[in-house]
C-alpha cells in the first residue's frame, strides 16, 4: 500500500504560505529598484539575492509564485472540468455525440500542445487572464479521453440501464451517479494540469511572450537571469527551484491517488 505523501503535500502548502500569507509580512517591495544592491549574492539582508536592478529576489519571489500559480491552478481546474463535461457527454450519450467529440479530441491532439499555445499566444497580447484561457484550451483533451473511457464502463452497469429505461433525465443520472465515480480521476487529472499549465506558462514566459513587465511570474524572473547566469546563478536557479518542487510534489500526489483508485477498482471486482 502506497504511503500517503505528507512531505509532498507539506512542501506544497508551505508554497502556498510562502507566496500567499508571507507577503504581508516581508517589508521589502518586489518594484523598488535599488542602484546600490545590484546583483547581490543570497545574504542575510535579501536572502535570494538581487537581481540586475537591485530589486529583492525573495519578494520577486512570492510576488512572482502567485501569478504562476493562479494561473496553473485556475486553467488545471477550467480544463479538467471541460474534459469531464466533454468526456461524460461522450460516454453517456454514445452515437454521433461519442463520435464527433473523437474528432474533435484527435484535432487538438494532432498538433503538438506547446506548438498550439505559442500559435494561440502570438494573437492576442499576453495577460494573466488570457494565459488561463488559452492553457485551458489546450490541456482539456487528456483528461476527456480518461472520462469518455470511464463513462463506457459505467454506462455498462446495470443500474445505469434501468435508470435509462425508467426515463430518469441524464442530468439528474450523471450529477448523482457518474460524479462520484468519475471524481478520483478527475482529481488526478486536476494535480498533472496544474504541474503541466505550471511549466506552460513558465516555459512561454522565459521564451518572452507569455507574462509581460510589471507583472512577474517564475518564468518572467528565470528569463531575466539567463542573461547573466554565470555571475549570478541565484536569479535562475531559485525560481527554477520552486518549479520544480511545486511540480515534483504535484506528481507525488497525482501518483498516490491513481494508486488509491486503482486498488479500490481491484477489490471492487
Amino acid at each position: 500500500m502506497k504511503k500517503i505523501p505528507y512531505l509532498s503535500i507539506i512542501v506544497l502548502v508551505s508554497i502556498f504560505l510562502f507566496c500567499f500569507v508571507l507577503p504581508y509580512f516581508y517589508d521589502l517591495s518586489p518594484y523598488k529598484i535599488n542602484a546600490n544592491s545590484i546583483l547581490l549574492p543570497p545574504s542575510y539582508k535579501h536572502i535570494f539575492g538581487t537581481d540586475r536592478l537591485g530589486r529583492d529576489l525573495f519578494a520577486r519571489l512570492m510576488q512572482g509564485g502567485q501569478v504562476s500559480l493562479i494561473i496553473g491552478v485556475l486553467s488545471a481546474f477550467i480544463a479538467s472540468f471541460v474534459g469531464l463535461i466533454i468526456g461524460i457527454s461522450a460516454g453517456y450519450f454514445k452515437g454521433i455525440t461519442d463520435k464527433s467529440i473523437v474528432v474533435m479530441i484527435d484535432l487538438f491532439l494532432t498538433f503538438p500542445t506547446f506548438f498550439l499555445l505559442l500559435a494561440l499566444i502570438s494573437y492576442v497580447n499576453a495577460s494573466i487572464l488570457v494565459l488561463i484561457i488559452v492553457i485551458s484550451i489546450t490541456g482539456w483533451m487528456g483528461m476527456a479521453r480518461m472520462i469518455r473511457s470511464e463513462s463506457f464502463a459505467i454506462s455498462q452497469m446495470s443500474f445505469i440501464k434501468i435508470l435509462k429505461i425508467a426515463r430518469v433525465r441524464p442530468l439528474k443520472i450523471i450529477l448523482k451517479y457518474y460524479t462520484p465515480l468519475i471524481a478520483p480521476i478527475f482529481f488526478i487529472s486536476f494535480t498533472f494540469g496544474v504541474s503541466g499549465a505550471i511549466l506552460a506558462e513558465s516555459g512561454l514566459s522565459f521564451l518572452g511572450i507569455g507574462i509581460t513587465p510589471p507583472q512577474i511570474s517564475w518564468g518572467t524572473i528565470i528569463s531575466e537571469g539567463k542573461g547573466v547566469i554565470s555571475i549570478a546563478w541565484w536569479l535562475s536557479f531559485f525560481p527554477g527551484f520552486f518549479i520544480f518542487l511545486v511540480t515534483y510534489s504535484l506528481i507525488n500526489i497525482s501518483d498516490f491517488l491513481q494508486t488509491k483508485t486503482n486498488e479500490k477498482e481491484i477489490l471492487s471486482v
